[in-house]
């Protein structure tokens, strides 16, 4: 089912192709606005509305590969799927090098344009899901002190109380009570969990060793 939150943008200049597709979408239920150019799209569009991009490959003045160009330097990661015409294939093909999801080749068959869509919405609930963890990992992180941070950057390369102890130059008590610290700032349960959440935090990348 399509999600409540999610918007399906198109971008088109072909007014009968944007009636179009603004008929099929609603009447799948899915929530749609419609624009005739990229220009357009940026000046109304915000990186916190979910959803996906429905992308015309040529257009007068900002194309679809200008305007895929301009999110991607933006550093908005909105699916994309490109719909092209006859000769378009190569620069649909270029733009799924630079990210794009997918590319539909007209004259398409509604249900696989839906497809496409209902998969493009499936993967950018699970990155927003995936940055709202990170962010809030990261949060979470931001409260440690800085001896805090120190202890559990070597708890989490799997360093032991007592060299933690003889590197920090403190008692082995004294690291007992900021490992707790850490444990509970982070909410985790294990060690294990704890390597986990510093990963989220750090986009999935393995805590460096010391």
């Amino acid at each position: 089912m399509p999600r409540e939150d999610a918007t399906v943008f198109v971008v088109d200049d072909d007014e009968a192709m944007r009636d179009s597709l603004h008929w099929l979408l609603e009447s799948m239920e899915f929530r749609v606005a419609t624009f005739a150019s990229g220009e357009d799209f940026l000046a109304a569009y915000s990186p916190r509305q979910a959803g996906c991009l429905v992308l015309d490959v040529r257009m007068p003045g900002m194309s679809g590969l200008e305007l895929h160009d301009r999110l991607n330097a933006a550093g908005v990661a909105l699916p994309i799927v490109f719909i092209t015409g006859h000769g378009e294939v190569p620069m649909a093909v270029a733009a799924l090098k630079k990210g794009a999801v997918d590319f539909i080749e007209k004259p398409f068959a509604e249900r696989d344009l839906l497809a496409i869509i209902e998969r493009c919405l499936a993967l950018d609930a699970a990155r927003r899901l995936e940055r709202g963890e990170r962010e809030q990992a990261q949060q979470k992180l931001a409260t440690l002190t800085p001896r805090e941070r120190e202890v559990m950057d070597m708890v989490v390369v799997g360093k032991l109380n007592k060299i933690i102890a003889d590197s920090l130059d403190i008692s082995i008590k004294t690291v007992e009570v900021h490992r707790a610290r850490v444990m509970e700032k982070l909410e985790a349960r294990s060690v294990a969990d704890l390597v986990q959440r510093v990963m989220v935090a750090q986009g999935g990348k393995p805590p460096p060793a010391n």
